[in-house]
């Protein structure tokens, strides 16, 4: 059957010799209508077969009930996860999600933004790829009236609505676990320089080192751009040295698989004669034979959840006359280090 044969309000409005406006309320169960009037509308709505006119209505209340989302890469478990928290958010919402890759390619986020905007989506939730210092692209959706939402990977700005991850806690028990265990040679293998996180790692890190009276030697600290031959040559530049630490911070569980295979390669034994803990906390490691001592939880499912409740509120008041007067919705997530170290 084609849109125009679909039955329609004024049908329904002739059988039950009613105002199209009274089947139009009573469809949506408007107190103003009684329930025998209400009943009866669905009634022959049901027999009808009427399917309502979503455009219509979403033209009427200005509002696609769509929302986007921007990951990096979605065959990560951790964004796999957050996409988790986003789209359970969103169903009990009543919205649907536009769900955009950006592979960690800042030209290819501002396509997606753009598309996004096209679509015309009531808000837009983001991680940021490792590449992004610029913002003009989601600053552009303001005259659109289109919320952003950061979460995990946000900006280094305060004029910003985001939900992230406290990396203090969790690092600080990783280090204190390193120390308690006899390392006083801690490394770290941190991230691309663009990133927030990358810089929120290495201040965290000092601080930690600090905390625990160890000196902070810059031979020890090395970054990598997350990609496998980057990966392996910081790896390797750190057990290359003369005096190699004896423990390493490793950015993430994927920079750590690389650098595991590069130790083996090495012929060291992981956890033995260098020893690891990384961020994210991925489900992987249950099925590996070599596993880091530990992994920093991230809570991506937490963090995303949250900020898709943010979006709505958000679009929830934009129409409100103070819009642009209420307080920004930011929350910080406090990390929490998960132990794999075997219980003796």
């Amino acid at each position: 059957m084609s849109r125009n044969n679909l039955p329609t309000i004024k049908e329904i409005a002739k059988r039950l010799n009613v105002s199209a406006s009274t089947v139009s309320r009573a469809l949506h169960d408007h107190p103003s209508i009684g329930l025998v009037t209400t009943m009866r509308v669905h009634k022959v709505a049901k027999e009808l077969g009427y399917e309502a006119n979503k455009m219509a209505i979403y033209f009427k209340e200005r509002k696609t009930y769509t929302i986007g989302v921007i990951i990096p890469d979605l065959s990560e478990p951790f964004f796999s996860a957050a996409l988790t928290g986003v789209e359970d958010s969103a169903e009990a919402s009543n919205y649907n999600v536009i769900i955009g890759q950006s592979l960690d390619n800042f030209e290819r986020e501002k396509k997606i933004v753009e598309n996004m905007k096209d679509h015309r989506v009531d808000g837009v939730l983001v991680s940021l790829t490792k590449e992004t210092s610029t913002y003009d692209h989601f600053d552009s959706l303001k005259k659109y009236n289109i919320p952003v939402v950061f979460f995990d990977r946000v900006p280094s700005r305060k004029d910003i609505n985001y939900v992230a991850c406290n990396l203090v806690s969790g690092m600080l028990q990783a280090i204190t676990k390193l120390v308690n265990m006899g390392h006083t040679r801690i490394g770290l293998i941190n991230g691309p320089a663009k990133l927030a996180a990358t810089l929120q790692r290495l201040e965290i890190y000092i601080r930690c080192l600090k905390e625990n009276s160890l000196p902070v030697d810059q031979d020890i600290i090395v970054s990598t751009t997350l990609g496998k031959a980057d990966n392996l040559k910081a790896i390797n530049k750190l057990i290359s040295l003369e005096e190699p630490p004896t423990a390493v911070i490793v950015f993430n569980d994927y920079v750590l698989l690389d650098c595991i295979a590069a130790v083996k390669t090495a012929g060291l034994v992981v956890n033995k004669d260098i020893s690891f803990i990384s961020f994210a906390n991925l489900p992987i490691w249950e099925y590996m034979d070599s596993v880091p001592l530990a992994s920093i939880e991230q809570f991506a499912y937490k963090q995303s959840s949250m900020a898709a409740g943010f979006l709505f509120e958000l679009i929830n008041n934009a129409a409100k006359p103070n819009a642009t007067e209420l307080p920004l919705l930011q929350h910080i997530i406090d990390s929490e280090m998960i132990d794999y170290t075997p219980a003796k």
